[in-house]
């Protein structure tokens, strides 16, 4: 926990935890809504789709 390559992906770490925090809390990644492996799928597929989109439009705004 004390070397530099733990502190550099440490430093990394909110980045990706705040990405997990949106897919759960605004577009459902944390409950299951469909059922089966391929229904599971579709539901995983399309909130990152969403999550991306959003990004997108974001990106050209600016």
């Amino acid at each position: 926990m004390e070397t530099e390559e733990f502190e550099e992906l440490y430093a990394e770490r909110y980045k990706i935890e705040a990405k997990n925090s949106e897919l759960k809390s605004n577009f459902g990644y944390d409950t299951a809504n469909a059922c089966g492996k391929n229904g599971i799928t579709i539901q995983g597929a399309s909130a990152l789709f969403l999550v991306n989109i959003k990004r997108i439009i974001k990106l050209k705004k600016k």
